[in-house]
Order: structure tokens, then C-alpha cells, then sequence
């Protein structure tokens, strides 16, 4: 997990590294100071001159200046390191996720990935800013305090021998107990950004259905069970801050009593007034390391969670990859489905397509029906390799899917899906997702065979016209043109419309059909639709029924031979019979 999340460090190494350098400069000046102040203590009791005096004082402030400039360059450098490695940490892990297929997200879940991607890497960026300081800086600090108290006193330095043992055990229970509750409480963020997730998405439907008390209500069950955890470790991780203060507090007056009763019974010949000083000063700097040391554990105990969650994710290897010499070149627009089986998991006890056998020739036009749930966008996400088959072969252009380059597949696969989205910019900018290098001229005349080009220039901006988020401010009809038309500008040879004409009249429906017909012969053209008139004009219709091909054949055909395509004609077309 460490090795996976360090890979990210890469340009910002060299502030990793200077920064706990500078903190050890920082900690020895710090480890220093007391000693000299004891120097200074002793020889003014001794009766020395000014001279003396100003001597080490100006020793003094040229060493706390030094400690200054010390802590503030870690400081700097420390800062860079911990925010570089978060954003290349966010880099990675939306890279990753890019080049995930569909079963990998499908593992994680969109919230989870999300909540990775925000709060996961930024536990991990402040527990990175911790150990690259004050994680350096407590230890050595506990360290050179210790040594020096032992070269000052031997005897009262025993103090801190007994004192360390009992704060590590205390330390270590309260540890061990906080950090499998917040082991657990991020799989709970997760459901509460997928609630916050679904319900914005979806606020339309909340509202039609007057749900927004019960989703208030459900939101705030989730809250309140994080909000639990959080309660139930915080109420151990509350036991640091009075055990610190008990531990500090015996030590300073151990010290004390001690200290003070050596300095009467030796004459001040084993230990002295300054020296008592420094005991005290070191004394409070190795108590002092040791809280931040708790404070260090408590925090790397919650990010260690979350670095797991996210090594996780950089760590998946995604289940669609390159083949090893990939074709890149797609012949034509055919499509052979032979023997194919598809189940969405290994351990499925049905499969979702069964014994799926289809010639699609390339240019011809196929029709696609079936119930919900029969397999229809299943069936065409193999054709662009969203998922691979679980059994038999999908070809393009006489080409099994799994030998060529994803991107040259997939860019002469295009797809609109009936929830295609719009993404926040102009209608310009979202038109040339199909193609970065489309003219002015080739999207007016693309959006023409769309039916888009008509509404477009009624917005007083046209085609500048700002989409917003998820395309909030266009209907459903007018957002499936213009995912059409970005379909249509990436000149693809294959053409797969899943249901993206559902929430358009009839009539454009018509004059869409016929633009392909007349404009992309050649493209082999897959629609997938709930009403027979969008398909009965096609070379081909497949009936899906449970997961199987039902029947193949063109629209009288299938009037004749099949029972399910009959039954939904004549329910779609009773009222004109009776007419």
C-alpha cells in the first residue's frame, strides 16, 4: 500500500526530503538552547561580567534564529510536498478510474469512488504532511532531549525512563480501539455521498412525488450513523489529552522535588540551578514529542483507511485491456455475435445473453425490441467492448472485439444511450466531444440530420449557447438530438441508437430515420427501440426475450412468426385498427 501511494510523490521528492532535514536542524538548535541557558545560569550565580552575559545572550538569539528560518523553510517545503502528492494522488486515481471498465466501477460504486477521489485522499494528504514533519521532528526532538538530559544528570533523567513506558501503553490502548471504528466508518461515507449522489440527480422525481421528508429523514439516519462512529471514537481518542496532562504533571514535579532536593544534599556539586532549569525545559520538550507522537498515531490511524481504499483503486487492474499487438484498423461496419454467453459476474447463476448467434452486415439497418430486462443494451455494449463476452466471440469488421485497440474500437462505435449526458459548456464544445476538429459548417449540417439544427438557432446565443450541468437547461428530446448529432460528427461505422429517440414525436423520429437512410449508407446502424414504428422500416428487427434471440427477421416476417413482436405492434397499434 505504501509503495503503490508513494509513486505519486515523483516531483515533489526533493521537498519531501528537505523538509524533515531542515526539522532535524531545527530540533537540534531547539535541543541546544536549554543546555547554554544553563551555562548562562550557572555563571551568573558564579558572579561573571556583562561581557560574559552578552555573550551568550547574542549566542542565544543567533541560535533562535536559526531555529526560525529552520522551521520555516520545513514549514515551506513541507506544505509543497503534502499538496503536490495530494494532487498527483487525485491525478492518479481519476486516471485510473478513466480506464476502468464498467465491472470495475460497478465493484466500487460511484459514491465510493467519490469519496476516494475527496475525503480519502485528503486524510492521506494530512497524514503525508505529519509524517514528513512533525513525525520526523517528535522522535528526534525525543531523542536529543533525552541525551542531553542524561549528559546534564544521569540520575533525574531515570525520571523519564519510567515515565515514557506508561504514556505508550496508554497510547497504544487507546489506539488500538479508535482505529477499527474508523476502519469501518468510510464504507458509511460512502452510502451517504451515494444518498447526496442520488438525490441531487435526481431531485425531479423527489419532487413529483412529494419524497423530500422521507429523504430528509433517510439522509439523516445515514448522518446520524457516521455521526455515531465518529462520536463513539473521538470519546477514546478524548482519553489522550488527560493522560498527556497527568503524565506531564508528574514529570514536572518529580523532577522538581527531586531536582531540588539533589541541588541541597550535594551543595549543588551533582546538579545546580540552571541545570534544574534545562531538566524542566527537556522535560517538557520529550512530553511535549510524545503528545504530538499521539497526535500523529491518531491521525495516521484514520488515514490508513483511507490510503488502503485508495491503493485499492490504483492498485485494480482494469478488467478490458489492449491485447498485446492490437489491430487498429476497423474494415467495414459487419458485426458476427457467435455463441455468445454474458453474465455481469463470475459468480452469477444465469447468464444475461445466452446462445446470442446475429450476422449483422455492414450498412444494414437492425432493429432491436424486447421487454425490459430481456438484454437489449446488453447485448450492443459488447459490440464497443464495455464488457467482454463470457463465452463465444463479438467480430467487427471479421475482428474479434478483444483483438483490437480500444480507442480505434470505440471511436468507430458510437453509442447514444437514451440518458446520454450533456456536460457543462456550449453546445459547440459538447458537439465536439464527436470531434475536436469539426468546422462550424459540418456541425450545422450534422445537427440538420439530427433534427437539432431547428431549436438551436431559436436560443439567442445558437450553437454558443451554454448547457449546463447534466444539460439541466435543455427537454429530454432537444438533449438526445444533440448526443445524435456528437454521435454522427465521429463518422463511425457503426451506429447504435439505445432507445435515443424515446422522447421525441413521432414525426422526427421519421425525418431522423431518414437522414441515415439518405446521408450514412454505409454505417451499420443498431436501434434499439420500445416502438415498432422505429424499427419496422429496418433490413432486419431481433426479437430479445429473457437474455435469448427470440426471432430474426423484417417486420411482416415477424408479424407472422413471432407472438411477442405481434402482441407489441397491435398493442401500440390498436387505435388505428379500431380507426
Amino acid at each position: 500500500m505504501i509503495g503503490t501511494l508513494l509513486k505519486s510523490v515523483r516531483e515533489y521528492k526533493r521537498s519531501s526530503i528537505l523538509a524533515p532535514m531542515f526539522i532535524a536542524a531545527e530540533v537540534v538548535v531547539e535541543c541546544i538552547i536549554p543546555f547554554i541557558t544553563a551555562k548562562l545560569v550557572t555563571q551568573i550565580q558564579n558572579g561573571c561580567e556583562m561581557s560574559t552575559i552578552v555573550k551568550y545572550g547574542l549566542l542565544l538569539v543567533l541560535m533562535a534564529v536559526i531555529s526560525l528560518c529552520c522551521g520555516s523553510l520545513a514549514g515551506h517545503f513541507a506544505s509543497v510536498a503534502s499538496c503536490g502528492f495530494a494532487k498527483n494522488l487525485r491525478h492518479d486515481l481519476y486516471a485510473a478510474v478513466q480506464g476502468f471498465s464498467f465491472s470495475n466501477v460497478d465493484k466500487f460504486s460511484t459514491s465510493g469512488l467519490v469519496t476516494r477521489l475527496t475525503t480519502d485522499v485528503t486524510n492521506v494528504q494530512m497524514s503525508y504532511m505529519m509524517i514528513i514533519r512533525t513525525a520526523v521532528r517528535c522522535p528526534l526532538m525525543l531523542v536529543f532531549a533525552f541525551v542531553m538530559a542524561m549528559v546534564i544528570s544521569p540520575k533525574m533523567s531515570l525520571t523519564f525512563a519510567i515515565i515514557i513506558p506508561v504514556l505508550g501503553l496508554g497510547l497504544f490502548f487507546i489506539i488500538t480501539r479508535a482505529h477499527p471504528i474508523f476502519k469501518s466508518v468510510f464504507k458509511k461515507y460512502d452510502n451517504l455521498n451515494n444518498s447526496v449522489q442520488e438525490n441531487v440527480s435526481g431531485m425531479r422525481v423527489v419532487k413529483a412525488y412529494v419524497r423530500e421528508d422521507f429523504e430528509v429523514k433517510k439522509f439523516g439516519a445515514a448522518s446520524d450513523e457516521v455521526c455515531g462512529d465518529f462520536t463513539r471514537a473521538e470519546k477514546i481518542l478524548a482519553l489522550n489529552s488527560p493522560l498527556m496532562q497527568f503524565c506531564f504533571n508528574f514529570n514536572m514535579i518529580t523532577i522538581s522535588l527531586f531536582g531540588s532536593m539533589l541541588i541541597i544534599n550535594s551543595g549543588a556539586t551533582e546538579l545546580n540551578v540552571g541545570e534544574l532549569s534545562s531538566l524542566l525545559t527537556y522535560g517538557a520538550q520529550i512530553l511535549m514529542s510524545l503528545m504530538m507522537v499521539s497526535m500523529i498515531i491518531v491521525m495516521v490511524s484514520m488515514s490508513i483507511a483511507s490510503a488502503n481504499r485508495i491503493a485499492e483503486v490504483l492498485g485494480e487492474k482494469s478488467a478490458i485491456v489492449n491485447p498485446e499487438h492490437p489491430v487498429t484498423e476497423i474494415r467495414d461496419g459487419s458485426i458476427i455475435f457467435n455463441n455468445v454467453n454474458f453474465r455481469y459476474s463470475q459468480g452469477s447463476a444465469k447468464n444475461s445473453l445466452s446462445d446470442i448467434n446475429l450476422f449483422i452486415a455492414s450498412g444494414e439497418t437492425v432493429g432491436i425490441i424486447g421487454g425490459t430486462g430481456s438484454g437489449k443494451t446488453t447485448l450492443i455494449q459488447l459490440i464497443s467492448r464495455l464488457y467482454d463476452v463470457s463465452e463465444g466471440s463479438v467480430k467487427v469488421g471479421g475482428v474479434d472485439v478483444r483483438d483490437y485497440d480500444l480507442e480505434a474500437l470505440r471511436n468507430q462505435v458510437s453509442v447514444v444511450l437514451q440518458k446520454n449526458i450533456l456536460f457543462s459548456g456550449t453546445i459547440k464544445e459538447n458537439l465536439r466531444w464527436g470531434d475536436p476538429d469539426a468546422t462550424d459548417e459540418e456541425m450545422v449540417r450534422i445537427c440538420r440530420l439530427a433534427q437539432a439544427d431547428e431549436f438551436i438557432q431559436r436560443f439567442p446565443d445558437g450553437y454558443d449557447t451554454y448547457i449546463e450541468q447534466g444539460g439541466t437547461n435543455v427537454s429530454g428530446g432537444q438533449k438526445q438530438r444533440l448526443c445524435i448529432a456528437r454521435a454522427l460528427l465521429k463518422k463511425p461505422k457503426i451506429l447504435i441508437l439505445d432507445d435515443s429517440t424515446s422522447a421525441v414525436d413521432t414525426k422526427t423520429d421519421a425525418l431522423i430515420r431518414k437522414a441515415f437512410a439518405e446521408e450514412i449508407p454505409d454505417t451499420t446502424k443498431i436501434i434499439i427501440a420500445q416502438r415498432t414504428s422505429s424499427v419496422e422500416h429496418a433490413d432486419k428487427i431481433v426479437v430479445l426475450n429473457g437474455g435469448a434471440i427470440e426471432s430474426v427477421g423484417t417486420h411482416s416476417e415477424l408479424l407472422e412468426k413471432s407472438p411477442i413482436y405481434r402482441e407489441v405492434y397491435e398493442s401500440q397499434n390498436k387505435g388505428g385498427d379500431a380507426e
